[in-house]
C-alpha cells in the first residue's frame, strides 16, 4: 500500500528543519488488513485531502511560512515528519497484527529524506497464523455456566481451528455482558470476564480458556427483579419545581410525580417494559429509551436503579424525564433556478407536541410556491406562471387507534395512527386552476425495526379543476380534448393506500445495505362493487356518480430500490430505481392530472426541472406556441415511470463554519410514458422496443452542508440525452455549447428555451 501525502508546492512553506511527509508504505501486510493496519499510522502523518490542504495553506500561511500560533481552523495542516510518531505508528501496527492472530509478528519502521520531503516504510515480519487448538471454561457459577452454556452456540463466534483474533475474543466478552445483563445480572461487570492465552508446547496454535469470576467477596452473582417504577417528569427548563404537581398511581406499580402539568400517565407506561415482577434487562431498559424517546415529546430521559433494602434482590426503577417544549414552529424552503424559468417553496409548520397528555401531536402545515418567467419583462407579479397553496393539519397517536383490540407490539417501533386534512391550491396563468381538499386516516406500524407497514384505508378527496374558459375552448379546437376531459372537471375520490419500507433505519448509517419501498394506491373498487346494488346515477358525460360527483377507479403502484454500498469513512455508492405504473379503469379511461407520474426535479432526473421531461419522444415543437405556452407543465405527464440514479458520496472538509462539507457526483436516467398512443403526446406511448432509446441521461455533481440536524443541499446537473431529438441527435452533450443549436431550439420551441444546466437547492438528501 503506497499513500501519496501531498504535492510538491507545499514544501515552500516549511522551516529548514522540518520535512514533508510524502509517501507512507505498507510492506509485506496480509491484504485482508492492510488497510487497518493503515489506520494505525499516527493521524498526523497522513495526508490530507488536496483540498484541504490548499484551503490550509491560504488560511494558515504568513511571509512565506506556515503560522505557528492563531492557527485558523480551516482544512487540515500538511502531515510533517516526526520520529516519535514513526515509533508508535511502528509498535501499534505490530500490536495490531499481533491482534489478527500473527502473535509473532515484528515490524520495522524506515525513513528516506530528500529535499525536505520524506519516505516512510514499515515493513512487517508477520511469521505463521495461530488457530486456536483447544476451548476451555472456568465458570464457578453454576447458574451462569448453565446459562452460558444453554445460549453459547447463538452467542458465540469462537471455534476451533479458527484464526485467533483479539477482536472475536472481545466480541465474546461483549456479548456474555448483554447475556447477563438481560437475565437479571444487574451488577454485573464486563471485566468479570477474561481470557487465558497459552501457546506453550504448540506450534501456530493456541489454547483458551474462558473464565467468568465472581464478584469479590461473593460466592456467586445475584439476580434481581423488578419491583415499582417511579416516574418524575420536570418542567422543559429542567427544574422539579412548579405551581402545581400533578400524582397519579397505575397497576400499584407506577407512581408519577408530574412537574410540568402535561402528561398522563397511562399512555406513558405502556412504553415502559421493565414490569414489576420481571428480571432485571437491559434490553427492557434500552428498548424503553428507544420507544419513550420516540414520543418526540422528551429532550432528556434517564434510568437508575435502586434496591428496596440492601439485602433485597428486588431494584425499584426511577425515571427523570425532562420534555421538549410543547410547542415549536419549523420554518422550510426549496429554490430551483435556471436562465428559462425560477422560483421557491416556502413552507412552515406549528408543532404541538402533547395535544391530549398522552403525546399527541399536532401539525399545522402551511407552503407557498411559485414559479417566475425569468426572461419576462413584466412586473414580478405578472411574471409569476404559476402559483401552488397549501394548507393542511395531521392529528398523530402514539398508538394504533382502532374499536377493537390491538395486537400490533411497540417492541420493534412506534405505532402511529394519523388523522389528516389538507386543503390545496394550484393555479398556471391563462391555462388551469384546480382546488382539491383530502382526509384521510393512516396507520403505521413496524413488523421488525427494519420493516414499516403503512395503511391507509379510508382516503376521501374531492377535486375541482378548471381551465381558462379561452384555453379550453382552443384546446377543444385545436384537438387536445384529452386535457380538457382530465382536468376540467369535479370528481371524489374513495381509496385505500398501502406500502411497505424495508431498511428505513439504515438510511442514517454507513453501511451495506438494500432499501425497498413499494406503495400501491387504488381508487373507487368498493363503489365500483356497490353500482348496481346502490344504483349508482351517470351524469351527462357517461360517469357514474355519487351525491352528484363523479367517483374515480384506478389503481396505481410504484417502486423505489435502492443499494447502499459502504467504502469507508464517508464515501457511499447509492445504486437506485424507481419504477411505477398508473392504470385507469372502470368510470375513468385517463388519470387525473395529480395522479399521474412526472419526470425530473431535484429528487429525480435533476437535469431536467420538474413537468418539463417526456413523455416517451414527445416534442414540444409539434404543438401551437399559445398551447405550448399555456400547457406547460400539464402536457408532460404519463401512466408509467422508470427513473434511476447512482451517485458517489464523499467527504470534503471536516469544518466549514460549523458545518461538514460532503460531495456528489451522480448520473440520473429514465423517462415517463403514456400507456397508450394519445394525439396529445405524440411520440409518448411505451414501446418495450424502444424503451432504452427513449432514456434521458444526466450528471452532475452537488455540494452537502450537513449542518447535524438538517443537510443543505446544491446540486448542478448536466443534460447528456435528450429522448425528445431522435437518432444521434438525442445526444445533446455535444451542442453544448453550440449557440446556433439554442437559436433554432428558441425558434422552433418558442417560449420554452433550451438549458444544458440546471440547478438544485434543497434540504435533505436527494434519496
Amino acid at each position: 500500500m503506497v499513500i501519496s501525502a501531498m504535492g510538491c508546492s507545499s514544501t515552500r512553506f516549511l522551516q529548514k528543519d522540518e520535512v514533508l511527509v510524502r509517501k507512507i508504505k505498507l510492506k509485506n501486510i496480509d491484504l485482508r488488513f492492510e488497510e487497518q493496519a493503515y489506520e494505525y499510522v499516527q493521524r498526523d502523518l497522513q495526508k490530507p485531502s488536496w483540498l484541504n490542504l490548499r484551503l490550509y495553506i491560504l488560511a494558515n500561511t504568513k511571509h512565506g511560512k506556515y503560522r505557528t500560533e492563531n492557527i485558523k481552523k480551516i482544512g487540515e495542516a500538511p502531515a510533517l515528519l516526526d520520529s516519535s510518531l514513526v515509533e508508535i505508528s511502528r509498535t501499534q501496527i505490530e500490536k495490531f497484527l499481533q491482534t489478527k492472530g500473527f502473535l509473532s509478528a515484528k515490524v520495522q519502521s524506515a525513513i528516506a529524506i530528500e529535499k525536505q520531503k520524506a519516505r516512510i516504510t514499515f515493513t512487517a515480519n508477520a511469521g505463521e497464523e495461530y488457530t486456536i487448538n483447544e476451548m476451555s471454561y472456568s465458570i464457578p457459577d453454576s447458574s451462569v455456566r448453565s446459562l452460558y452454556l444453554k445460549n453459547q452456540a447463538s452467542i458465540s463466534s469462537i471455534a476451533v481451528e479458527k484464526r485467533y483474533d483479539a477482536d472475536t475474543l472481545n466480541a465474546e466478552r461483549e456479548q456474555v455482558y448483554q447475556l447477563m445483563k438481560k437475565n437479571g445480572y444487574y451488577e454485573y461487570l464486563r471485566q468479570y470476564l477474561r481470557f487465558e492465552v497459552d501457546t506453550n508446547g504448540l506450534k501456530n496454535k493456541t489454547n483458551l480458556k474462558l473464565l467468568i469470576s465472581n464478584p469479590p467477596g461473593k460466592l456467586a452473582h445475584e439476580a434481581y427483579t423488578i419491583g415499582d417504577s417511579y416516574l418524575a417528569i420536570r418542567t422543559s427548563t429542567g427544574a422539579l419545581a412548579g405551581a402545581k404537581i400533578d400524582s397519579a398511581v397505575l397497576d400499584n406499580q407506577y407512581y408519577l410525580k408530574d412537574y410540568s402539568g402535561r402528561f398522563k400517565l397511562k399512555p406513558i407506561t405502556r412504553y415502559i417494559f421493565s414490569k414489576k415482577g420481571s428480571k432485571y434487562s437491559l434490553e427492557a431498559e434500552n428498548l424503553s429509551y428507544d420507544r419513550l424517546y420516540d414520543l418526540n415529546v422528551f429532550r432528556n430521559i434517564k434510568i437508575s436503579y435502586q434496591k428496596q433494602s440492601d439485602s433485597s434482590h428486588v431494584l425499584d426503577a426511577i425515571y427523570d424525564f425532562t420534555p421538549l417544549k410543547k410547542m415549536s414552529n419549523r420554518l422550510e424552503g426549496e429554490y430551483t433556478l435556471n436562465a428559462a424559468r425560477n422560483g421557491f417553496n416556502i413552507g412552515n409548520t406549528y408543532t404541538n407536541r402533547n395535544l391530549f397528555g398522552g403525546a399527541e401531536q399536532f401539525d399545522l402545515k402551511f407552503r407557498y410556491g411559485v414559479l417566475f418567467e425569468s426572461k419576462s419583462l413584466s412586473q414580478l407579479s405578472d411574471r409569476a406562471f404559476n402559483r401552488e397553496f397549501e394548507l393542511g393539519a395531521n392529528l398523530i397517536f402514539p398508538r394504533i387507534v382502532i374499536p377493537f383490540k390491538n395486537t400490533v407490539s411497540s417492541k420493534n417501533g412506534l405505532s402511529h395512527t394519523t388523522f389528516s386534512t389538507s386543503f390545496q391550491y394550484f393555479r398556471q396563468k391563462n391555462a388551469f386552476e384546480n382546488r382539491t381538499f383530502i382526509n384521510a386516516i393512516s396507520y403505521d406500524w413496524m413488523e421488525t425495526k427494519f420493516k414499516k407497514h403503512t395503511f391507509t384505508p379510508f382516503n376521501l378527496e374531492y377535486r375541482n379543476g378548471q381551465l381558462d374558459a379561452d384555453f379550453r375552448d382552443y384546446l377543444n379546437a385545436n384537438g387536445f380534448g384529452l386535457y380538457v376531459k382530465t382536468n376540467d372537471r369535479q370528481f371524489v375520490n374513495f381509496g385505500s393506500q398501502y406500502a411497505f419500507t424495508l431498511n428505513n433505519i439504515l438510511l442514517s448509517t454507513q453501511s451495506n445495505f438494500f432499501y425497498l419501498k413499494a406503495s400501491a394506491d387504488l381508487s373507487g373498487n368498493t363503489l365500483g362493487l356497490l353500482n348496481k346494488a346502490l344504483n349508482l346515477k351517470i351524469d351527462e358525460k357517461g360517469y357514474r356518480t355519487v351525491f352528484g360527483l363523479p367517483y374515480l377507479q384506478y389503481a396505481k403502484a410504484e417502486l423505489d430500490l435502492r443499494w447502499y454500498k459502504h467504502f469507508g469513512g464517508d464515501k457511499q455508492l447509492v445504486f437506485r430505481l424507481n419504477p411505477g405504473v398508473g392504470i385507469p379503469y372502470g368510470n375513468n379511461t385517463a388519470l387525473p392530472i395529480e395522479k399521474n407520474f412526472f419526470a425530473g426535479g431535484t429528487n429525480g432526473i435533476r437535469a431536467w426541472q420538474a413537468r418539463t421531461l417526456g413523455p416517451g419522444n414527445y416534442n414540444r415543437a409539434d404543438i401551437d406556441p399559445q398551447i405550448r405556452q399555456n400547457l406547460r407543465n400539464l402536457d408532460q405527464l404519463g401512466e408509467i415511470k422508470f427513473e434511476g440514479n447512482l451517485e458517489y458520496r464523499f467527504k470534503i472538509l471536516n469544518n466549514l463554519f460549523g458545518a461538514k462539507v460532503k460531495g456528489a457526483t451522480f448520473t440520473d436516467f429514465g423517462n415517463i410514458w403514456r400507456i397508450r398512443a394519445v394525439a396529445e403526446n405524440p411520440g409518448g406511448e411505451f414501446n418495450s422496443s424502444k424503451f432504452f432509446k427513449q432514456f434521458a441521461i444526466g450528471a452532475g455533481a452537488g455540494l452537502r452542508f450537513d449542518m447535524d440536524y438538517f443537510i443543505f443541499r446544491l446540486d448542478a446537473a448536466v443534460k447528456i440525452r435528450d429522448p425528445q431529438f431522435t437518432g444521434s441527435d438525442q445526444w445533446v452533450i455535444k451542442n453544448m455549447f453550440n449557440k446556433e443549436f439554442k437559436q433554432i431550439y428558441a425558434t422552433t420551441h418558442y417560449p420554452d428555451v433550451y438549458r444544458f444546466v440546471q440547478y438544485n437547492f434543497g434540504i435533505g438528501m436527494p434519496f
